[in-house]
């Protein structure tokens, strides 16, 4: 049985996520959605570990560099735009550190590939 994208996406997602709380990470949020229009997009997975909340993006691709590059600078901003959102939607996590991570999969392998700070905000 052949899987669609948003099958491939959503099981990424679910393995991200177990593998974060594996880690110590602690759910806020997953597929937080923003309105059409607002330049903003969804983000795959919010997570808080300390006093950090982190903004996850989940890609799976072939190779592990195909997922990186999947991760253009359109969708970063995309997501840089939701995390404003939703900063002002739940104000507690105002005084949290902002963080931006990937979750790299490749369909070689089975664990996934976790780059912190993936990207800034300048």
């Amino acid at each position: 049985m052949i899987k669609t994208n948003y099958e491939n996406g959503h099981f990424a997602e679910t393995i991200a996520l177990w593998f974060l709380r594996f880690c110590g990470y602690h759910l806020v949020k997953r597929n937080f959605v923003v309105k059409r229009g607002t330049g903003a997009g969804e983000i795959d997975l919010i997570m808080t570990k300390g006093r950090k909340i982190i903004f996850f993006e989940v890609k799976k691709r072939k190779t592990y560099n195909l997922a990186a590059e999947a991760i253009t600078i359109k969708n970063q901003m995309r997501v840089v735009k939701s995390s404003a959102v939703f900063l002002q939607q739940f104000p507690k996590y105002a005084s949290y550190q902002v963080q931006y991570d990937a979750i790299l999969f490749s369909s070689y392998h089975f664990f996934p590939r976790h780059i912190q700070n993936a990207w800034r905000v300048m």
